[in-house]
């Protein structure tokens, strides 16, 4: 199961300049993910958890709030599986 959780340097000045609510929002994602696991959090639906394409194709990302989506990895260092958090952004309509 993974259920280890780091937020990348390049997200973490991201979230400087994000609203409160979206900050909120990520550290209840990163507490489930902690708790249950990224597998049974992908099951939830408010996060609306998709797979990315293209050149993101071993990425996915969650939705935050409308505008806003976090872009997050699964690596293996040696034996230890973890979420990588890599950005977080405004999406663009």
């Amino acid at each position: 199961m993974t259920n280890n959780v780091t937020i990348s340097s390049r997200a973490r000045k991201q979230l400087r300049n994000v609203p409160l609510h979206v900050i909120q929002k990520l550290s209840g994602w990163v507490m489930s993910v902690e708790d249950r696991g990224i597998e049974e959090v992908r099951k939830i639906p408010g996060y609306h958890d998709e797979p990315l394409t293209g050149a993101r194709r071993s990425q996915r990302s969650i939705r935050l709030s409308i505008s806003y989506r976090v872009i997050y990895q699964i690596r293996k260092d040696e034996t230890i599986e973890f979420v990588s958090v890599e950005e977080v952004t405004k999406h663009r309509y």
